[in-house]
């Protein structure tokens, strides 16, 4: 229909990258069941951005549909006409919020801009039985990261690690328990903290091989 009206198709976009929320997740958000679409990254100046959803939110209805699994929302939000005005209802540190969006147009959007960051520098985490580096320029470039970005770089996974089964060398470590990781000693100090506690389980936010931002929830021993 779109096609014969004006030529070309004009989708929905809510500027949002979103991944499952699994059962690891929910427990940790305090959510109580797994459902909905977690936010792993907001497109700057994106209707979601304009809107004040963030990162680590996880949307639990769009335009009075609840959303059940993640992979149902992309298309609710396709079929929904440009410069629609929605309501969103998050969840957000143990509660729900709505926020109101004003739908943007898939075809018209960006991507994320990039920019240079520090020099690394490596060392073990040696209750994660991982190596790590500190982020350097190439990296940035080569990977079209997002601004502002710091964060550690996987180097080396062991056997015994808790997160070879969850996460790939390679990958980038940018926040744990919902801190911003800026060293390996705020990840030490993070990962002791969570072994120390009654939960034992560890929220990290990375970016993967597919340079794509993902929460991964892992239980330590």
């Amino acid at each position: 229909d779109q096609l014969i009206e004006f030529g070309e198709t004009k989708r929905g976009w809510l500027g949002v990258r979103i991944q499952d929320v699994t059962k690891e997740i929910a427990d940790v958000e305090k959510l109580a069941e797994p459902r909905g679409a977690l936010v792993a990254s907001v497109a700057e100046n994106s209707p979601s951005a304009k809107a004040g959803i963030k990162a680590g939110d996880i949307i639990l209805e769009f335009n009075g549909v609840k959303i059940n699994q993640m992979k149902e929302l992309p298309a609710i939000v396709a079929k929904t006409k440009v410069g629609t005005n929605v309501k969103v209802k998050i969840w957000r540190n143990k509660k729900e919020l709505t926020k109101n969006v004003l739908l943007g147009r898939l075809e018209t959007s960006e991507d994320f801009k990039v920019t240079e960051k520090s020099s690394p520098i490596e060392s073990v985490i040696d209750n994660l039985k991982i190596t790590v580096r500190e982020l350097n320029n190439e990296d940035i470039k080569e990977r079209k990261l997002p601004n502002q970005i710091k964060g550690l770089v996987i180097t080396k996974i062991e056997n015994n690690s808790p997160l070879i089964n969850s996460i790939e060398a390679n990958s980038i470590i940018v926040e744990a328990q919902k801190k911003k990781i800026k060293s390996a000693n705020d990840l030490n100090q993070i990962v002791k903290e969570v072994i120390n506690s009654n939960q034992k389980t560890i929220l990290l936010v990375i970016y993967n091989n597919q340079n794509q931002r993902r929460y991964i929830g892992v239980k330590l021993k």
